[in-house]
Parts: structure tokens; C-alpha cells; sequence
């Protein structure tokens, strides 16, 4: 078996559903998201919302950041990220930003997803494909929600 049949979209989301849990423990919306290049994860995040008293620190803004740091540059060109959730537009617009290749999505957000909103403030070469894993995605969430309203 290859790296390239190992390494899958199902394989990579369930890295970010890691991430996702880890926010769960800590209270925080469960988002998880990872950056790969080269079939390898140069980054890691979830929300930090809440630990950061911050309403920027979505799991992608963090993800952004980390990948820059780890490839020493601002533009994620050959990286793909891999998000539980559809990502809102001000994530969409920083992905745009850094002209990150792909955006492989879990769970649709049909209340704030950037696709409802505008699908062109990503880079015009990106690719975006959805609904892998989503009913994992959409599951760690549903569940979240339903026990703060318990």
C-alpha cells in the first residue's frame, strides 16, 4: 500500500475529529482542524474561543497560523486543510488570504458556512470538497449543543 492510499480525506479528517474532541474537553465548540503538506500534518488546532476570551480563535484561524509557522511563510500554497465544520466567512477569508490549495470540510454549517454567504473569497485556485465524515462532524457538535441545553 502506498502513502498516497494510506494517507486518505477519511484518514485526515479523523485527525481533525481528534482535535475536535480535545476542544469538547475543554468546553470549547468542537472544531478541529489540521494542515497537511505533503501527506504529512505541519499543523494541529481546535477552537480556543473560550480559553482566549477571543472570537477569532476558530480552529482554522489556528491552523492557519501553526502551518505558516511550520513551512516559515504566510502563503500554504501546497497544503491542504482538513475542518470538522464548514468554515465561516471571516475563516474563509483568512484561507483566501493564505491561498491555501484545498479546504476539505466534515459538517455543512447552514447557518454561517461561507458557501451560503460568498464563495469568492477564497483564492481562486482552491479547491473545496464536503462532507467527509460528516456525520462524525455533525455528531461532536450536535452532541455538544444538546448537553448545554441540558
Amino acid at each position: 500500500m502506498s502513502i498516497a492510499e494510506l494517507y486518505t480525506d477519511d484518514y485526515f479528517m479523523r485527525e481533525a475529529l481528534k482535535e475536535a474532541e480535545k476542544a469538547r474537553e475543554a468546553g470549547e465548540v468542537p472544531v478541529g482542524a489540521v494542515v497537511v503538506a505533503d501527506n504529512k500534518i505541519i499543523a494541529r488546532a481546535h477552537n480556543l474561543t473560550e480559553r482566549l476570551n477571543d472570537v477569532t480563535a476558530h480552529a482554522e484561524m489556528q491552523a492557519i497560523t501553526a502551518a505558516a509557522n511550520a513551512i516559515g511563510g504566510k502563503y500554504l500554497t501546497d497544503c491542504r486543510l482538513y475542518v470538522t465544520l464548514e468554515p465561516c466567512t471571516m475563516c474563509a477569508g483568512a484561507l483566501g488570504w493564505s491561498q491555501i490549495s484545498s479546504i476539505v470540510y466534515g459538517a455543512s454549517d447552514i447557518k454561517r458556512g461561507f458557501s451560503l454567504l460568498d464563495k469568492n473569497v477564497l483564492h481562486p485556485k482552491t479547491k473545496v470538497s464536503g462532507g467527509i465524515l460528516n456525520e462524525a462532524c455533525g455528531k461532536i457538535l450536535s452532541d455538544f449543543f444538546a448537553q448545554k441545553r441540558k
